[in-house]
């Protein structure tokens, strides 16, 4: 009896080995590339030259990151998609959690049809002349406004979040209608300061989305002054793949291509990675919660 246990526990420490091995093997692939592009961003060419695999810069500069924000364009870039946010975060997290609270509450007429056509979205869209169109029918090209109104809802997010609600106990909403409470005093009142976890973890997604946001308005933006922040690094990326050395009046700027390429990358990545850690800790117990059913 007392061999077998050993084995057992043998190969319980065996499978645990394994396990992690593997989790570590993953965790390297994920935050090796990123070590990369910092240690990139940071050389000379002549080092990148001999060592393109960078742990660490052999020859520490900044010159990257001084000709990429003498360029201009990330300023413009960083002030576009800010104000971008401020238009489109309360917009969106307004539209997700009033229709998700509506669609949660049971005994609504014609809950089922709604919720069949919201999910439709999620499989079929019109496509981008449509959205285009209909953009253009409210006068709103040229505008972020326009790219902002394109996306107003995501259905995923909007599902995880109604799944979140179902959750809730049916008697505190029973027993606030009973003190006659509305229902928007409900949603603000009871069920908000219990949805935490789920409200972190939509914003956070909404937020990713809405900074890296590029397509929708290279359809719809043509104003230079008002080009968001991952449009300005896809324009880097594509003048630096095409030039490597151009003279300006007062500046020399694409250097070193790739190096400036990778500094586009970490300056994009900081806002939100400086964000992440006050959400961390609802964020995986929002996503988990909300995606249970």
């Amino acid at each position: 009896m007392r061999q077998k246990h050993k084995n057992y526990k043998m190969r319980f420490q065996v499978a645990d080995a394994i396990i992690l091995a593997v989790l570590v093997a993953f965790a390297l692939l994920i935050v090796l590339p990123f070590i990369n592009v910092v240690a990139i961003s940071l050389t000379t060419p002549k080092a990148y030259a001999d060592t393109p695999l960078l742990l660490f810069p052999k020859v520490f500069t900044w010159e990257n990151y001084q000709t990429l924000f003498q360029d201009g364009r990330i300023g413009i870039g960083f002030r576009t998609s800010g104000k971008f946010l401020l238009m489109a975060m309360p917009m969106n997290m307004f539209l997700t959690t009033t229709v998700a609270y509506g669609l949660s509450r049971t005994g609504y007429p014609g809950r089922g049809l709604i919720l069949k056509f919201v999910v439709f979205t999620m499989l079929f869209s019109g496509g981008i002349v449509p959205l285009y169109l209909t953009i253009k029918s409210y006068g709103l090209i040229g505008n972020m406004w326009g790219v902002a109104l394109s996306e107003g809802i995501n259905t995923f997010y909007m599902i995880i979040m109604l799944n979140f609600f179902q959750s809730l106990p049916e008697s505190l909403v029973e027993s606030a209608k009973l003190d006659g409470a509305g229902e928007y005093k409900i949603l603000w009142k009871i069920v908000l300061p219990l949805s935490k976890p789920v409200i972190a973890t939509v914003f956070l997604y909404y937020l990713v989305d809405r900074w890296n946001e590029w397509y929708n308005a290279m359809i719809m933006v043509r104003d230079t002054q008002n080009t968001p922040l991952q449009l300005v690094l896809r324009n880097i990326v594509l003048d630096s793949q095409n030039l490597d050395n151009i003279m300006t009046e007062s500046v020399e700027l694409f250097t070193f291509s790739a190096g400036i390429k990778m500094g586009a990358v970490v300056v994009t990545v900081i806002p939100v990675m400086c964000i992440y850690p006050f959400l961390q800790k609802y964020f995986t117990k929002g996503i988990m919660l909300g995606a249970v059913k």
